[in-house]
């Protein structure tokens, strides 16, 4: 007699990119003073959001899970006192306990303030997760395969990663080294780019530089992978060569949407969307079509339908293992890049080919920016 696949539980954290997010959930707030909102909403404890059903993986296993809100702003997440964020995040992972989970994922600022998850998962009966092993496995991916699209050869090509010394940029740093001819490591501190560089070297295909000039190194890539944790803009529309490629793993965005208006030249791409197995009903809009979502949220469902409920990604250090483990997992249970997307919108294949004509043109003219 075959025993009955798995059926794992889940629950992700979301919080707010933006003060207008909040009206994803609460309409009223369009009507009120952005400042009121953000203050306001400090005071408010995680809740409930959504109940998650429908994820169907491709061996049979099966899982449900709760989306639980947090409803402060990243300048709230990094300006505030530790020990009052902590207060909040162990609340939303006891909440998650009391739901029935078995794995608790952090998503966007939550996973990056303080200690990266370290602190929450000793205060959480339940495995912790930031999702960062899964991002980091999907950001190189769609690059080298947008590059592969717009008709650059990583080989022979340069590559920067612009916030390189953080623990999404310095494994995906490693990865990229193997595949292109040259790298720009990017990071505010030149003394830890040094360091990160000094144990590249050794191991890495690519010639390996250090830059903390983030526009002078993306002048000179012909692929660009923005993963700062930083959160203001960092990349616009001038500071980019003709024919390049932009994967823009960070939330908020590195990269200015104004490039996407002036820059017809330029495949910029979302990174990390990924597509989840089975019938899938989230039961909340964050702004991603039916089925997709962030890869940080889909290596807590990975982890969830593995029946492995142990911290997975936690801390600043993430393994090459780690990477290449929660890759070979994603694959078994059907989930897979949902093809290029930009500010969560498909890009065509005909868009794409545009821009790639566009290049062209711009190139012939003599036009490298």
């Amino acid at each position: 007699m075959n025993a009955r696949p798995h059926h794992g539980t889940f629950a992700f954290l979301l919080h707010p990119l933006r003060i207008r997010d909040f009206a994803r959930k609460y309409p009223v707030t369009r009507l009120l003073p952005e400042a009121w909102v953000e203050q306001g909403f400090k005071w408010i404890p995680p809740r409930l959001v959504s109940h998650v059903t429908g994820i169907r993986s491709a061996t049979g296993a099966t899982a449900e899970g709760w989306f639980i809100g947090l409803p402060l702003t990243p300048r709230t997440l990094l300006e505030s006192p530790l020990p009052f964020v902590y207060h909040r995040l162990v609340q939303a992972g006891r909440k998650a306990e009391a739901l029935g989970a078995k794995v608790f994922g952090l998503g966007a600022f939550t996973k990056i303030v303080g200690d990266r998850g370290m602190t929450v998962a000793r205060n959480l009966k339940i495995a912790v997760t930031t999702g960062n092993s899964y991002t980091a496995a999907t950001a190189v991916e769609g690059a080298l395969l947008a590059a592969e699209r717009m008709r650059i050869t990583p080989g022979s090509s340069t590559a920067a990663v612009i916030g390189a010394t953080g623990s999404i940029g310095a494994v995906t740093s490693e990865i990229l080294s193997r595949s292109v001819g040259r790298i720009i490591l990017v990071a505010r501190t030149r003394e830890h780019l040094e360091a990160l560089a000094s144990r590249l070297r050794p191991r890495s295909r690519a010639e390996v530089v250090v830059e903390t000039d983030i526009r002078r190194a993306a002048r000179e890539a012909e692929i660009v992978l923005t993963v700062s944790s930083a959160t203001d803009v960092l990349i616009e529309p001038e500071d980019l060569r003709t024919g390049a490629v932009v994967c823009d793993v960070a939330r908020p965005r590195n990269v200015s949407r104004i490039v996407y208006e002036r820059r017809d030249d330029v495949l910029v791409i979302d990174g990390g969307v990924i597509e989840v197995p089975g019938d899938v009903d989230f039961g909340f809009d964050f702004g991603f079509p039916p089925r997709m979502c962030e890869a940080c949220m889909a290596e807590t469902i990975i982890l969830a339908l593995e029946g492995r409920y142990e911290n997975f990604t936690l801390g600043k250090e993430i393994t090459l293992a780690q990477v290449e483990e929660i890759a070979a997992l994603a694959r078994r249970h059907g989930f897979r890049l949902s093809g290029f997307r930009r500010f969560e919108r498909a890009i065509s294949d005909e868009e794409v080919d545009a821009i790639f004509a566009a290049s062209r043109g711009r190139a012939a003219a003599g036009v490298r920016t």
